[in-house]
């Protein structure tokens, strides 16, 4: 079996990580791995049962209860199935958001997982986003990349996601999630938010879809010749 490549792209909250991964993956023929989807699963499980993302005791509890897999339809879009329930649209909230943020930093939550995201790897060529990809989960990828924004471009463009669906959250909401989320990401004893030091940064406050898939593109080809 040939050497697989694997590329992570770390990075903030709405810094376009999930935007560019998926565009990049499609490009390259890669597989597209949102690791954010993963936990956000583990969270939308929490939740359901009444589990508080805080109560550690109740994580452990019932860590062992949810059954987590990851499956790709023809186009190579990601699905999260929870218990064999297809809950991808489910997740896809600012309340569990915030909540996996939380879950995320339960060492027995990230235990479990880890294997599951190593092994995407080992069997597919991958593109990898999350926190702590290239620090953690994939501390041998072939190219890193830390992909952000400031915090109010990133408030801007998730607002907008946001409206898209029919949210009715003020821009000034939006903005304080961020930075909630900001600090929990960074500050969370395992496996913080950080940049990888052998990690790229590509800032993209100034710069659009196009611009950010083209210098990632560039960084690849130097990297891996693809």
């Amino acid at each position: 079996m040939s050497k697989t490549i694997s590329i992570a792209i770390d990075g903030p909250a709405g810094a376009g990580k999930s935007t560019i991964a998926k565009r990049l993956a499609k490009e390259l023929g890669y597989y597209y791995v949102d690791t954010g989807a993963i936990y956000r699963t583990v969270a939308y499980f929490m939740d359901l049962i009444g589990i508080s993302p805080k109560d550690v005791d109740g994580v452990n509890r019932y860590i062992d209860e949810v059954t987590v897999e990851i499956e790709y339809d023809e186009d190579g879009t990601q699905h999260m199935f929870m218990n064999e329930i297809d809950v991808t649209n489910d997740i896809r909230t600012p309340d569990i958001s915030q909540k996996a943020s939380l879950i995320s930093a339960h060492a027995v939550v990230r235990d479990v997982l880890l294997d599951m995201q190593r092994d995407v790897a080992k069997k597919h060529n991958v593109i990898m986003d999350g926190r702590d990809i290239g620090t953690v989960v994939l501390p041998k990828a072939d190219v890193k990349i830390f992909l952000t924004a400031s915090a109010q471009v990133r408030a801007q463009r998730r607002h907008l996601e946001l409206q898209a669906k029919g949210s009715k959250d003020s821009l000034e909401k939006v903005l304080a999630d961020i930075k909630q989320r900001d600090h929990q990401d960074s500050t969370r004893a395992i496996a913080p938010l950080k940049q990888a030091h052998d990690a790229i940064l590509v800032d993209t406050s100034c710069m659009d879809v196009d611009a950010v898939v083209a210098e990632i593109r560039r960084i690849v080809a130097e990297k891996v010749g693809q």
